[in-house]
């Protein structure tokens, strides 16, 4: 294992290595690229954090997910209101111990832990982020609420043990998992019998046809632009849940909610959709004059050394994702919130 180059968890390598996983997507070769991405996707998703990670935190907020919007809704409101509404549906109850899976630098496990008064234990496979997670939690004094482990979200069993928690939500997290059915299983293997599991889960719609070429290449500047091994349609989601033993209790696609206010808009950049006076500057960070600044502004510091090397790298490829988003949200190919909320089997 590459020792970490930058004394705050991240490897330089790593993030320079990223984008090379989808250099050679296309060719015939013994192995395609998206085999290559799933067997190393510990590499490129951490490649893409130790990357990412700054531009997210920059540009979007500390929690990194999609939401719904209600017309003249705050951006950050909008975004901690999906976040309670997962925990509404899960039904979370004070004194449960939950388990967050993918839990980025904790901005959603603070805001459960407040609003439902839970036991939270966020699981990051990525030191930069966990590092980040724990000095938001001490800064917001709920270290006795929720803490933070380092681990791989396909060993959670070998990490937990088996029936250690009362309930785990995952947060646009398992999609980077190099199979769902792998990462359903662990996670159904440690909630106690009767546990529940809550998702927000990106996805190809079943509208997506892989056959069609310009659907296969939307797939795969979201698959780039996000440190994601390979997109896959809602209805394997589904069927990866079923297979490993859930019971779905409710499932829905929230992007399909005929919403005024569309979820993708702050990624269009027009300033003139912002919600509200504060939300004029994240959006126009995404304006084409945003990403300009964005684009000079990162190579600079890359060249001062104040960032890693790679870094603007993997800021362009942002670029790509968040143009493949918005495409993926007007053609309702893709999808970064299907929910489901499902029960393992047992009594609670």
């Amino acid at each position: 294992m590459t020792a970490p180059e930058t004394g705050d968890g991240r490897v330089g390598s790593r993030i320079q290595n990223y984008t090379t996983y989808w250099q050679n997507d296309g060719e015939q070769d013994d192995k395609t690229g998206t085999e290559n991405r799933v067997e190393n996707y510990t590499d490129v998703v951490n490649g893409y954090y130790d990357g990412a990670t700054d531009l997210y935190e920059f540009g979007w907020s500390r929690s990194f997910h999609f939401c719904r919007f209600y017309k003249g809704e705050g951006f950050t409101a909008a975004l901690a209101r999906h976040e309670h509404y997962l925990s509404a549906q899960m039904k979370l109850k004070p004194g449960m111990r939950v388990l967050d899976v993918g839990c980025g630098v904790g901005g959603p496990a603070l805001q459960i832990a407040r609003f439902a008064d839970v036991t939270i234990v966020g699981l990051n496979n990525n030191d930069f982020q966990i590092g980040r997670a724990r000095r938001y939690t001490q800064k917001a004094e709920l270290q006795d609420k929720v803490t933070f482990v380092k681990g791989d979200f396909m060993k959670l069993v070998e990490k937990f043990g088996e029936n250690s928690f009362d309930a785990v939500y995952a947060i646009e997290a398992t999609v980077h998992a190099p199979s769902w059915e792998g990462v359903y299983g662990e996670i159904k293997n440690v909630l106690k019998p009767g546990g529940i599991f809550g998702m927000y889960e990106w996805c190809m719609t079943d509208e997506w046809d892989p056959s069609i070429p310009s659907h296969q290449e939307l797939a795969r500047r979201i698959e780039l632009g996000n440190g994601i091994p390979e997109m896959r349609a809602l209805s394997k989601a589904r069927a990866a849940l079923l297979a490993v033993g859930f019971e779905i209790e409710h499932e829905e696609d929230l992007a399909e909610r005929q919403d005024e206010i569309p979820w993708y808009y702050p990624l269009e950049g027009d300033i003139f959709k912002a919600q509200t006076t504060w939300d004029y500057i994240t959006v126009w960070r995404m304006s084409w004059s945003g990403k300009v600044v964005t684009h000079y502004g990162l190579w600079l510091v890359e060249k001062l050394g104040l960032v890693p090397k790679g870094t603007w790298q993997v800021g362009e490829t942002l670029k790509i994702a968040g143009d493949a988003v918005v495409e993926g949200g007007k053609t309702k190919l893709f999808t970064p919130m299907y929910l489901a909320i499902c029960r393992k089997p047992g009594r609670v």
